[in-house]
């Protein structure tokens, strides 16, 4: 049987000018049965046009902090680094993906990115705008959980789970602050931040703040959402 090939946006070094990846992206997805590629970083709709029609799957990686531009707000000074390029390119490959009703997953930035491309807002420093007890920043190793998540009953996260509270690794400074009007949220982190999303009525958008690229190998939950992930990308 043909597996299914899941296009993975590039995480970027600017001051390397390089494009690179975390194996775990591609390993994780490759051992749930598919087929992975790093795509290129270009905003070109005919180009992308054809990878949206190219692959049965995208995943939204991690990375850069988005640029408040993204979501119509001042940059603070607490804002990290921001990639306008791939910014513009996600953007693009959203809107493309999403017309196509092709499966998509976000992961921590990619969650923040779907949310702010949809309407949504960013908290963009989460230890200045919004401090907490809970560790949103871990250190090493990070397939480790750093706090626990309650899954909502009745979401779809709950469905392939079937769990109410989930403990989760977590490394991220920038979070959901106003939830896009289009997505429904699936969990929430013990301080009440929005920890995964779906939209209703698409084939597939899951987007979590987690990292489950650090932990599918010794977290069965991981293992279940990248699996469920690629079994939507064959349909």
């Amino acid at each position: 049987m043909k597996k299914p090939l899941i296009g993975i946006t590039p995480l970027v070094d600017t001051a390397r000018e390089s494009y690179w990846m975390l194996p775990g992206y591609m390993k994780g997805l490759e051992e749930a049965g598919s087929v992975t590629v790093m795509l290129p970083l270009v905003d070109e709709e005919a180009s992308l046009e054809q990878l949206a029609d190219l692959c049965d799957g995208f995943l939204f990686a991690g990375g850069h902090d988005v640029s408040p531009a993204v979501y119509g707000e001042a940059t603070t000074r607490q804002c990290g680094e921001c990639s306008s390029a791939r910014d513009r390119m996600e953007t693009v490959l959203l809107n493309l993906v999403l017309r196509r009703d092709k499966p998509i997953f976000g992961i921590c930035r990619g969650l923040q990115f779907i949310n702010a491309a949809l309407g949504g807002t960013l908290y963009q420093d989460l230890p200045t705008e919004r401090p907490s007890e809970i560790l949103h920043h871990q250190t090493p190793p990070y397939d480790r959980p750093a706090h626990m998540v309650k899954i909502l009953e009745g979401s779809p996260l709950y469905q392939l789970l079937g769990k109410e509270v989930l403990p989760v690794n977590s490394y991220h400074h920038q979070a959901v602050k106003e939830l896009s009007p289009s997505l429904q949220p699936m969990a929430y982190s013990e301080d009440g931040l929005v920890e995964a999303v779906c939209l209703p009525n698409a084939r597939f958008l899951w987007a979590v703040q987690w990292h489950p690229e650090f932990s599918y190998r010794t977290d069965e939950n991981s293992k279940k959402i990248f699996a469920h992930f690629i079994s939507c990308c064959c349909l």
